[in-house]
């Protein structure tokens, strides 16, 4: 389906604009408009006059003759307005609808956008901002959208760093090029958005296209990326304050090139990284408000109705969630991270050479059902190597801490029918693991329920795994070999994977139903905490989950490897 959009820069409360738009529109038929930049005025130059013409645009006295999406720009929204959204889920008023500082949104016609607004703010890089409506971002804003995997439009207030390099397109005499930023020039490569928008108050400026190689196949294109930066409208200047285009979502990645492309203007951003400021703080995966599997579509009427599974946006296991809690994930990668489980199974009493529960989900950063449904195998691959990291460091931490008197357990659910894939990882007495009762444990029950046996295999990432399966390791260390495991980041590689470990692996059949809750309730059985088999029935305070989550960071945090430096 093609679909005809108008792009906008920055408005700053000159609403007589969408009259203009509505001319545009009855001659043009366009699906939707995007506003760049600030669509309110900048409070503190807010007059009688700007007061009047928001109070109008609030009471639906303003006609948006089509649906229009406005982003954060560089200045707060006024208090009426952020009032109006938190009340309306993001809506104005009638087809007016704001993207939100950190979204990802799929349109009625299937277009996938991605918004990342406001300033990168070095005093907040810290984690990710909990504040929508701030004007301002964080570099972990920015990583948590790498989690989109793509993006039809990709759409930034500040330009991302580098991208004039190559290009022949120069800008007006006596203009300087507007700031960029590292972080949005890396989401920009990770995305490969078909049309990257943002805006320049006083300059329009569009840059040749350029293109990003397969990441499976260096010799294959994957897509055309089109940077365009819009004026603000009406500028003095008279620079182009909007853009018209159409693009069909569903089309092919293209096969030529245009005149004039150019290789992608970015550096390849190392995979090796500087330690986040985020990670100084703690992050949360879950919503506040517990928000459910809702239709992730955005219909220009809102309607919600029942419809496919949620997107990041959404989803409990996704950064980019609007709506995420920022007190319980405890370390990024890149391509994965680590969260304290909610409704922990064991708690802090469990395991006293711990003092915290040490149940930890290992989640991608990607969005997928299952390892296997990350759609380029060379994040794939990377993702899996990288979550086989964090389990082999939890390993090592729970050994050490607990001087060898503790294993491990952890366990994968891949279901086609998954939301968002996650590992779940706790410790276990060395006595259960040693005398075969987990393992036991896990064979029998199964059989209780009637499900597959069993089968002791290694399978990877299990890309070479036909349909969906239960995965469950269990690990003992090496005796003694809690004393070379001081956490220092300089080990010997493999030293935190010394010992014995057992795959097993449960086909799951698509006639037979599974219990989710079947691996938890199997390790509340062996650890004599039945009464705490599912993770609603443990769910604690804020403060104490916040308590928890900082003793696990201090305990794992000689064994993070994100935070190296590079």
């Amino acid at each position: 389906m093609v679909v005809k959009i108008i792009v906008v820069g920055p408005v700053e409360g000159r609403f007589e604009l969408f009259e203009k738009l509505s001319k545009l529109h009855a001659k043009n038929s366009f699906s939707l408009a995007l506003i760049l930049g600030d669509l309110f005025p900048e409070p503190a130059a807010s007059s009688g006059k700007t007061e009047d013409a928001v109070a109008s645009l609030l009471k639906g006295d303003i006609n948006i003759p089509m649906p229009t999406y406005f982003t954060l720009g560089r200045h707060h929204l006024p208090e009426r307005v952020q009032a109006k959204l938190q009340d309306t889920n993001g809506e104005v008023c009638s087809n007016l609808y704001f993207l939100d500082k950190r979204s990802i949104t799929k349109t009625s016609e299937g277009l996938r956008i991605v918004a990342l607004g406001g300033s990168l703010d070095a005093h907040l890089s810290a984690g990710l901002s909990t504040d929508k409506f701030l004007p301002c971002h964080t570099e972990g804003d920015a990583k948590a959208l790498h989690g989109a995997n793509s993006a039809d439009i990709l759409v930034t207030t500040h330009w991302p760093n580098s991208i004039r390099s190559g290009s022949s397109v120069k800008l007006p005499d006596g203009v300087n090029e507007p700031p960029g930023e590292h972080c949005i020039a890396d989401l920009c490569s990770a995305l490969r958005p078909r049309y990257h928008f943002s805006n320049s108050p006083q300059l329009f400026y569009e840059r040749e296209p350029f293109f990003h190689l397969s990441k499976d196949d260096q010799s294959h294109i994957s897509t055309i990326t089109r940077f365009i930066s819009i004026a603000a409208y009406d500028n003095p200047l008279k620079q182009k304050w909007l853009y018209a285009f159409s693009i069909d979502p569903s089309a092919a990645s293209p096969t030529t090139l245009p005149t004039g492309t150019t290789a992608v203007p970015f550096a390849v951003a190392s995979k090796k990284r500087n330690r986040l400021g985020g990670q100084d703080e703690t992050y949360q995966r879950f919503s506040r408000n517990q928000i459910g599997h809702t239709n992730h579509e955005r219909s220009h009427k809102r309607v919600h109705k029942k419809g496919p599974p949620p997107g990041p946006q959404e989803c409990f296991f996704c950064l980019s969630n609007p709506n995420i809690a920022t007190h319980l994930i405890t370390s990024i990668g890149n391509d994965s991270y680590l969260t304290t489980a909610k409704g922990p199974l064991t708690t802090a009493k469990s395991f006293p050479s711990l003092a915290f529960p040490a149940h930890i989900l290992i989640i991608p950063l990607s969005h997928s059902s299952s390892l296997n449904s990350i759609e380029s195998s060379e994040t794939r691959i990377s993702t899996h190597k990288e979550m086989e990291r964090y389990r082999h460091a939890l390993q090592a931490m729970v050994a050490s801490t607990s001087k060898g008197s503790l294993g491990a357990v952890a366990w994968e659910i891949s279901r086609t029918e998954n939301i968002h894939v996650h590992w779940q990882f706790m410790p276990v007495p060395m006595d259960l693991i040693g005398r075969g009762l987990v393992e036991a444990g896990f064979k029998v029950e199964a059989e209780n329920e009637k499900y597959p046996s069993f089968k002791s295999k290694n399978i990877g990432d299990g890309s070479g795994e036909v349909g969906d399966y239960l995965r469950v390791w269990i690990w003992r260390p090496e005796e003694g070999i809690y004393t070379t495991l001081n956490g220092d980041v300089d080990e010997p590689e493999g030293a935190e994977k010394r010992g014995e470990e057992n795959s097993l692996v449960l086909q799951l059949k698509p006639d037979l139903p599974f219990d989710l809750q079947f691996p938890r309730k199997v390790m509340a059985k062996l650890v004599g905490l039945e009464g705490r088999m599912h993770w609603k029935d443990c769910v604690q305070d804020e403060a104490k989950e916040k308590i928890e989550a900082e003793a696990f960071k201090e305990a794992f945090k000689a064994y993070d490897f994100s935070l190296e430096e590079t």
